[in-house]
């Protein structure tokens, strides 16, 4: 036994002598390659923004900044253009806020369940289930706004437009369950059951246990999540252009259509403005002003997972 023992232990060290020169080469070539696959993304990263920049810049130079920050009128392909953000703006967050009064009650109670109520074989079998919804192409999700829900509201509400941010937004809502139920369901489950314990321990009732020990203290992985979902709603596209409209406006009417700034982008790329004109650069100013919209989101949620976060 030992004999064998000993000269498998041989042949090991010669097989690993013999590919010595492979394995240096491929240590050495390794790193430069994550390198690489490393700078690709950062280079991309840079010449989106690059892009955006300098593309916005033409268009300053055909529409003062004030008009466009100011004005609550956007009318860019009239014969009279006007160059205002404001309705694109307060249609895109009217979306979001509708979206986000869906997605976090049904995002979070779903996550309590999962994290706290659910059996293991529950858990796996509703969790990937649920995530399903979020590989749903968002163009089915616009036409099942348009020809589903619409309807559906025109019966409740009198007088709904067959275009109008409800309808969008309540499915925008729809579709970014999953993302605040997964995410909340990962940080609730990141706290160690010796807190569960602990308050079982106590008398505390199982949702007790849920609200006042597990929630706060996965507290920044659930507002991350918040904040994430928000984004994704700020940035949807299909949805809004199928079932929103293509009325930029400042009212908070619900039930009227409205534009939002990804719905204007796709208004203008379908080619009802020309290449190089004041109304093509304006779609970069648009898309300049949604990028700081979702840079801000992910910098606050960033900022809040550090200030709550707790290490156990």
């Amino acid at each position: 036994m030992n004999n064998r023992s000993n000269h498998s232990i041989s042949k090991m060290i010669e097989e690993k002598a013999s590919n010595r020169g492979m394995t240096k080469f491929a240590e050495g070539l390794m790193p430069k390659v994550f390198l690489t696959c490393a700078l690709i993304s950062i280079l991309t990263t840079v010449g989106i923004v690059l892009t955006l920049i300098f593309e916005t810049f033409s268009f300053f130079q055909e529409v003062q900044v004030a008009e466009f920050i100011t004005s609550s009128d956007w009318y860019p392909l009239h014969g009279d253009p006007s160059y205002g953000i404001r309705p694109l703006i307060t249609g895109t967050l009217m979306i979001a806020a509708i979206a986000m009064l869906i997605a976090i009650p049904i995002g979070l109670a779903s996550a309590i369940f999962l994290s706290e109520y659910a059996s293991d074989k529950t858990r796996r079998m509703v969790k990937p289930i649920l995530e399903v919804l979020a590989g749903i192409p968002t163009i089915v999700y616009g036409f099942f706004a348009l020809t589903f829900v619409t309807p559906l509201l025109q019966n409740i509400i009198p007088g709904l437009s067959i275009y109008n941010a409800l309808s969008p937004g309540i499915v925008v809502g729809i579709m970014i369950i999953p993302m605040v139920a997964s995410l909340s369901e990962d940080a609730m489950s990141a706290v160690p059951q010796s807190m569960r314990e602990g308050a079982f321990a106590l008398g505390s009732t199982r949702f007790e246990v849920a609200v006042k020990v597990v929630l706060p203290a996965a507290l920044s992985g659930i507002i991350a999540s918040f904040v994430l979902a928000v984004s994704r709603a700020i940035g949807e596209t299909m949805i809004v252009t199928v079932a929103g409209g293509s009325n930029p406006t400042t009212s908070m009417d619900v039930t009227s259509a409205v534009q939002t700034m990804t719905a204007y982008i796709v208004q203008v790329t379908l080619g009802d403005a020309g290449y190089g004109t004041t109304e093509y650069y304006s779609i970069y100013a648009v898309g300049m002003t949604l990028f700081i919209f979702t840079l801000v989101m992910n910098v606050i949620a960033h900022i809040i997972s550090k200030r709550f976060r707790e290490v156990y």
